[in-house]
C-alpha cells in the first residue's frame, strides 16, 4: 500500500473518530508532504496549514493521528507535522510530491464537463453520530437559584471551577423540566471557555454511536473519542437501563475517565440507587461520587424565572400577572415557558398588551388537562385502598401489612408528584428521606415477583388519575 493510500485511508477515519470542530479546526486541509522509511522505522510528513495547527497536532492529538495510521499500515509508524506553505516557499517541494499532485487531481477533477444531474445526487446519509452541541441559553448565569436548588448549583459550580477535583462523578436527578440539563451544560459551557474538551450527549445518542462503531467496526476510534475527554456529561442515564452493551461500554468509559481525573457529570430522573435496571457495579460507581436533588421551583423561583424571560425578551408583564401565571402554571419549567410563549404570541399577534385576563385564560388550557396529583391525594387513595385511616398511615405502627401501605405510598409519591425525598418523608409521618428512598426501592424489586403488589400499585394509580 503506498503511503499517498495510507494518509487517505487514515484521513476518512480521522473525520469520523474526531469530533466536528476539533477535525474542521486543525485536519480538515492536511496533506501528505512525505513519506522516509529506513530499517528501524517509517515517517509520515503531514502538511497543515499553520503553526498553530502544528503544535496542536503534535501535543494533543499526536496520539490518536499516530495510532489510527499504525493501524491502517499494520505496523508502528511515526508522524510528523509541518506547515506545508513554508515548505513549498523554500523550494523545498519537486514537482512529483504528492502535495502538488492532489492539487493537479483538484485542478483536473474541475475541469472535466459536470456529470449528468442523476449522477451528482446521492441519497442522504445520517452524519457520523458526535456529541450535541451545548445550548446557549444553559448557563450559570440564566440559572435562578432558591434555597431547594442551591446545593445542585454550588456543586456545579464547583465542578466547573476545578474538573476532576471537586466531585467525581457529579450525578444530578429530578423530575422532568426542573434544570438537570440546565446544570449539566453550565457545567459543559464554563469548561469550554478554559479550552477544555467537552462531551455533552444524551445517553441515548451515546448508545446510537455505539451501535454504529459496531456495525462499522470503528470500536477503538469509539472509546477514544470518549475516553479523550477532559469533561463528560451524560444526560438521562437511566436509558441506559437494560441495554448490556451500553453499560458494558459505558463502564470501562467512566473508569477509564476517573482514573486520569477527567471529570464525569451524569443527569437523572431518579437517584440511582432506584435505578434498578442499570448493573449493581454502575449504581455503585453513580453513587460514590456527588449526589444532588433539583426539586420543583417554588413560587418564587418560579416568579424571578418569569421575569428573567420577559426582561430577555423586552416584554412587560406587571407583578400580578407574574404572580397569577407562577400560581396557577405547571411547576414543570418547560411547560411554564410553553406558557409563557403563548402570552408573548398572543400579544404580539393581537399587537396589544397582555391583560391579566388573557393571561388567565392561556393558563386555563394548561391547567385543566394537567390536574396535580397532590401527596395529600396519594396519602388518601393508598389509605382508602387498604381501609386504614390517615393516622395509621401517618403514624409509629411497624406492622407488616400498615408499613406496606406506607412504602406503596412513599413509591407512588416519588413516582406521580414532583415532591422531593425529603417533602415526602415529611409528609409521611416526619420519615427521613433515606426511609423513603428504602421503601421505594423495596416496593420497586418486589414488583417484580409479587402480582399483587403490583395489583394494588396499579389499582392507586388508576384512582388516582381517572378523573384527569
Amino acid at each position: 500500500m503506498d503511503a499517498q493510500t495510507v494518509w487517505k485511508m487514515a484521513y476518512s477515519q480521522l473525520e469520523i473518530q474526531l469530533d466536528r470542530a476539533s477535525f474542521d479546526t486543525w485536519l480538515r486541509d492536511a496533506v501528505l508532504l512525505d513519506h522516509q522509511q529506513d530499517e528501524t522505522k517509517q515517517v509520515l510528513v503531514v502538511g497543515v496549514r499553520n503553526t498553530y495547527a502544528r503544535d496542536m497536532l503534535a501535543h494533543r492529538l499526536y496520539r490518536t493521528v499516530r495510532r489510527v495510521v499504525s493501524d491502517v499500515v499494520g505496523a508502528p509508524v511515526e508522524v510528523r507535522f509541518e506547515v506545508h506553505r513554508l515548505r513549498a516557499a523554500s523550494g523545498e517541494e519537486s514537482e512529483e510530491m504528492p502535495l502538488f499532485k492532489l492539487l493537479a487531481q483538484q485542478q483536473a477533477a474541475s475541469d472535466a464537463p459536470p456529470l449528468p444531474l442523476h449522477q451528482q445526487m446521492t441519497r442522504p446519509q445520517r452524519p457520523t453520530p458526535v456529541e450535541s452541541e451545548l445550548n446557549p441559553r444553559f448557563t450559570f448565569e440564566r440559572f435562578i437559584m432558591s434555597d431547594q436548588n442551591r446545593i445542585s448549583y454550588e456543586a456545579a459550580r464547583a465542578v466547573a471551577e476545578m474538573p476532576g477535583a471537586a466531585y467525581n462523578p457529579l450525578l444530578i436527578y429530578g423530575g422532568v423540566g426542573m434544570g438537570k440539563t440546565h446544570l449539566l451544560q453550565a457545567v459543559g459551557h464554563a469548561c469550554q471557555q478554559r479550552g477544555q474538551r467537552v462531551i455533552y450527549i444524551p445517553s441515548e445518542a451515546f448508545t446510537n454511536d455505539l451501535v454504529d462503531a459496531i456495525r462499522q467496526r470503528t470500536t477503538a476510534m469509539f472509546r477514544e473519542k470518549y475516553r479523550s475527554a477532559d469533561v463528560l456529561l451524560v444526560d438521562d442515564i437511566q436509558f441506559m437501563a437494560s441495554k448490556e452493551s451500553t453499560q458494558e461500554e459505558f463502564f470501562h468509559t467512566f473508569n477509564a475517565l476517573v482514573t486520569f481525573n477527567k471529570q464525569i457529570v451524569l443527569a437523572s430522573d431518579r437517584h440511582p440507587q432506584q435505578l434498578m435496571a442499570l448493573e449493581d457495579r454502575l449504581r455503585s460507581r453513580f453513587a460514590g461520587g456527588l449526589v444532588v436533588d433539583v426539586p420543583a421551583a417554588d413560587l418564587e423561583t418560579r416568579m424571578a424565572i418569569l421575569r428573567m424571560w420577559a426582561q430577555e425578551k423586552q416584554f412587560e408583564l406587571d407583578e400580578e400577572t407574574v404572580y397569577m401565571v407562577a400560581q396557577r402554571a405547571p411547576k414543570n419549567i418547560r411547560e411554564l415557558e410553553g406558557v409563557f410563549n403563548q402570552i408573548i404570541a398572543k400579544s404580539k399577534l393581537t399587537q396589544q398588551p397582555i391583560t391579566m385576563n388573557q393571561a388567565a385564560l392561556t393558563v386555563e388550557r394548561y391547567e385543566r388537562p394537567r390536574q396535580r396529583v397532590t401527596l395529600a391525594r396519594v396519602l388518601d387513595a393508598t389509605a382508602r385502598y387498604h381501609n386504614l385511616s390517615l393516622e395509621d398511615l401517618m403514624g409509629q405502627s411497624r406492622s407488616g401489612p400498615i408499613n406496606q401501605a406506607r412504602q406503596i405510598a412513599m413509591y407512588l409519591a416519588r413516582e406521580i408528584t414532583d415532591a422531593s425525598l425529603p417533602q415526602i418523608g415529611e409528609a409521611i409521618g416526619g420519615r427521613t428521606h433515606t426511609t423513603v428512598l428504602h421503601g421505594c426501592n423495596k416496593v420497586a424489586a418486589d414488583m417484580q415477583k409479587d402480582d399483587e403488589l403490583c395489583t394494588a400499585v396499579d389499582t392507586i394509580r388508576r384512582q388516582l388519575f381517572k378523573h384527569w
